[in-house]
């Protein structure tokens, strides 16, 4: 996610879209279509067939209201999406806070092993979601594991729920040894309940795609509108349409490759969440509470994988 200062320099946000993918992608997109629009325009002039143009703009005009509703309605579920993510983040960052306080106050405060392991498993959970929800789990990016914990992971598909379980069954064995009574393993059971809530809510999102009928009918739909637009434009306007074709196809294509590119929200995109960093900052904020110190592992941020 390019991170930046809202209000803060025009220019200099502007410029953050030099690193982008998308922004990549639709420049290129347009420099297609102005030379497209620039060999119409050639051919106008050299064959004398200004009177097969004979068009009423009209239609564009009447077919560019339709389009803008499905483009406004892709963008909105798009971000909607995008939004639903963040919050889940959010939240998954304040029930493993909270999850941390209730460790370090229910148990003993010799108990200094229950709080090792809980704050390293709830950082393995979230460095562990945040690989998931991408191309899947890589063990090497979760922190403290021993060999036999390494060759338990590689035999599982599903890292993060096994990382739960393991929560649960420490939470579950301190409950029928007597160590928290009844009311606080109700508690403690509830933000751990938050866990594989907020689990199936991403998997959710990243399962669920817009459908493809849809999402195909709107290409197909932008694609004919600018690559129809020229004929369109040519009489009114001569060599102007193809500035005037390129700004509009600007316009269209941004909207829509924007939406596609937060759509799934989880990825190394430029405007994807930094889950990442944010179940890194997890880390911190766990160790800090349960073990009074940050992990001696530096965290370098994340790259991206699509820029330019």
């Amino acid at each position: 996610m390019i991170l930046y200062k809202t209000n803060d320099n025009w220019f200099g946000d502007v410029a953050h879209l030099t690193s982008s993918y998308t922004m990549e992608r639709i420049l290129k997109s347009v420099l297609f279509l102005g030379l497209y629009a620039a060999a119409i325009e050639g051919s106008i002039l050299l064959f004398d067939l200004h009177d097969y143009l004979q068009m009423d703009t009209t239609i564009f005009s009447l077919l560019g209201v339709i389009l803008s509703i499905f483009l406004g309605f892709r963008t909105s579920t798009a971000y909607d999406r995008w939004w639903e993510a963040r919050k889940q983040w959010g939240a998954l960052v304040n029930n493993t806070r909270n999850m941390a306080i209730y460790v370090d106050s229910m148990w003993p405060e010799s108990d200094t092993g229950i709080r090792r392991f809980m704050a390293k498993h709830i950082s393995n959970f979230c460095l562990a979601l945040a690989e998931h929800l991408r191309a899947g789990t890589k063990l090497d990016k979760l922190v403290y594991l021993a060999p036999e914990e390494t060759a338990y992971y590689q035999t599982k598909d599903h890292i993060p729920n096994f990382i739960a379980l393991r929560i649960f069954q420490r939470m579950a064995a301190a409950h029928r040894e007597g160590t928290i009574n009844e009311g606080d393993y109700i508690n403690i059971k509830a933000q751990h309940q938050s866990l594989l809530d907020i689990l199936g809510a991403c998997e959710r999102i990243k399962k669920t795609p817009i459908p493809f009928s849809y999402a195909v009918y709107l290409k197909v739909f932008v694609s004919a509108y600018c690559l129809l637009l020229p004929f369109g434009l040519a009489e009114p306007f001569g060599w102007a349409m193809v500035p005037l074709t390129m700004l509009i196809s600007f316009a269209l294509l941004g909207i829509e490759l924007m939406g596609e590119e937060i759509e799934d929200p989880f990825g190394l995109d430029c405007n994807d969440l930094p889950t990442g960093d944010i179940a890194h900052t997890i880390r911190r904020n766990v160790f800090e509470l349960l073990e009074d110190r940050t992990p001696a592992e530096e965290h370098q941020k994340e790259l991206y994988e699509k820029v330019f």
